[in-house]
């Protein structure tokens, strides 16, 4: 038998339990993995919320990224064998798959094989962060080396991932938070300018460092109301692009800023589509084996520590990524 996080009705980190399963065997186009890692994301707070993009089936489980080893494999699978180290990328809905447990089913699309180099708890860290980033900057070639570009609410996984992902194409990364005290953390992190935002005002701020262009492109997890002020510290014809919407009032109306190209990115749309995914995996692939990417991992939980991970996750107290552990 198999243990996974389970949830029967939404609300906070409290409806979170751990329950014996079967999985079974893998289906056609499915891998079974023995997990040994998983990265926690703000998207599975919302789902156990019922605040995100669609509602979860409930009971649920949940999870859209993990490292470990394949121990079946499904037909039409790909070429993955057992024993293969393989990571799994947010490429499926919720609903259909989850890798909060210790040993889950995944689609064979949605993972990818993991150098023996790099160890679980990194690789748990890397696909949603910095392929959310590569979507953002460099998949279009969008942004180019000189570029300013403005990472808001940058001391989560995906905004440390994408400070590093800016500065590999060369661009001038500004980055955002509320706090001072983690002013120095993102400067440390590699960001060439940091905003307080409780204590600055954002577009004038921008003005100031790109000498009154604006930046580039703007990555915003938050979107809401206050995607209009960081609409006006993008330059014409550059563009903002929301990616989390953890603000669940809508945004407005941003016609006032008529050469803003406004996108919204979902990850999980992009990433099913197999040559973009192998793109995006070669492109941080790349870095990776450079040392120009190097998750950030914040703490680290058991997962018979799952409520109390969600629980730290909704703190807003960490600088990077949480990651879930997993005892064999």
């Amino acid at each position: 038998m198999a243990v996974h996080v389970r949830f029967d009705t939404l609300g906070g980190p409290e409806v979170l339990t751990l329950r014996e399963m079967e999985v079974g065997e893998p289906g056609v186009g499915e891998l079974r993995i023995r997990v040994e890692a998983i990265g926690l994301n703000r998207a599975e707070v919302m789902f156990r919320r019922g605040h995100y993009l669609y509602q979860p089936n409930l009971p649920s489980g949940l999870g859209y990224e993990a490292a470990g080893v394949v121990e079946a494999v499904g037909a039409d699978a790909g070429d993955f064998a057992v024993g293969d180290t393989v990571s799994v990328v947010p490429a499926f809905d919720l609903n259909d798959y989850g890798t909060y447990g210790d040993h889950v089913l995944v689609p064979a699309a949605a993972t990818v094989h993991r150098p023996a180099e790099i160890d679980p708890v990194t690789s748990s860290a890397v696909w949603m962060a910095y392929v959310t980033s590569y979507g953002a900057f460099a998949a279009d070639g969008g942004v180019r080396p000189g570029d300013a570009v403005l990472i808001t609410a940058a001391t989560g996984g995906v905004g440390l991932a994408a400070i590093q992902v800016a500065n590999r194409i060369g661009a001038v990364s500004i980055a955002t938070t509320r706090s001072r005290d983690k002013k120095q953390r993102l400067l440390d992190a590699g960001a060439a300018h940091v905003i307080v935002t409780d204590e600055e005002d954002l577009a004038e701020r921008v003005k100031e460092i790109t000498g009154g262009r604006g930046v580039r492109t703007a990555f915003d997890p938050i979107g809401g109301p206050g995607a209009a002020t960081i609409a006006s510290a993008v330059a014409p014809g550059g563009t903002l692009v929301i990616y989390g919407m953890l603000d669940p009032r809508p945004v407005p109306d941003l016609q006032s800023f008529p050469e803003l190209n406004v996108g919204f990115f979902l990850i999980t749309d992009a990433a099913k589509d197999p040559a973009w995914l192998r793109r995006a995996v070669a492109f941080v692939n790349e870095g990776l084996t450079a040392g120009a990417f190097t998750p950030v991992i914040d703490r680290t939980f058991d997962l018979t520590e799952i409520v109390e991970a969600h629980r730290y996750m909704e703190s807003s107290a960490q600088v990077g990524k949480i990651v879930v552990t997993v005892r064999h």
